[in-house]
């Protein structure tokens, strides 16, 4: 079955293609929506444009979707997306990263539904240091690009999910309820490397802004 995937280029999406690939569905492409609104309810922002590095890694065409990010409008944009690639690639579905966000998930699912399309969200429900522990396993290279909750500061960017990061944000979860896996919105990762990539991202150059426990890190990639 040929499947499009809601790419943002952070470690959900990028599992959730590497989960479906797994069981042998055809990825078709990737569609990415770059929201002007750094606050969206739907999509990722840091790093959103890099999404391009790494469709050209996994030679996966890309679909980008400009959107202006207001609630609810945003939807008519993502519609927009995979009417595209349903013409384009004729999928037959759509996969999503989400894990706890019925938010997003229920939002994909009517869209896919209007479009006579099958919906897959892989990672729905798992187990969140389960997965964290399984990206490492299967060697996903994930960086921190924003941190957007107390306690973090900005010497979270750029941190890789490794081992020492699961032992701190188990603690994270333990004091402050920091969802391990960041569903809350607590922090938005990118990877720069993974089984699906033919060739390894590096970052050349990074721009850090922020303040506060509310950081984001703008990476340029070679």
């Amino acid at each position: 079955m040929k499947l499009a995937v809601l790419f943002s280029g952070g470690k959900d999406s990028c599992y959730a293609t590497y989960l479906a690939k797994q069981k042998r569905y055809e990825i078709s492409c990737l569609i990415s929506v770059f929201s002007a609104n750094e606050e969206s309810y739907m999509f990722h922002t840091p790093s959103i444009k890099k999404t391009k590095k790494q469709a050209d890694a996994m030679g996966i065409p890309l679909i980008i979707q400009k959107t202006k990010g207001k609630k609810e409008e945003e939807l008519k944009d993502l519609e927009k997306a995979i009417k595209k690639a349903k013409q384009k690639y004729r999928i037959r579905g759509v996969v999503s990263g989400a894990i706890e966000s019925v938010y997003q998930s229920t939002r994909i699912q009517k869209i896919c539904n209007k479009l006579g399309l099958e919906c897959f969200n892989p990672l729905w429900q798992k187990d969140e240091l389960e997965y964290l522990n399984e990206l490492i396993k299967n060697k996903f290279k994930v960086i921190i690009t924003g941190v957007f909750a107390y306690p973090f500061d900005e010497s979270w960017l750029g941190r890789k999910i490794n081992k020492r990061f699961v032992e701190d944000i188990k603690e994270l979860n333990k004091k402050f309820l920091i969802h391990p896996a960041g569903e809350g919105g607590e922090f938005e990762t990118f990877v720069l490397d993974c089984p699906l990539f033919n060739k390894k991202l590096e970052i050349k150059n990074k721009k850090i802004i922020g303040k506060g426990n509310s950081w984001s890190m703008e990476v340029e990639i070679k």
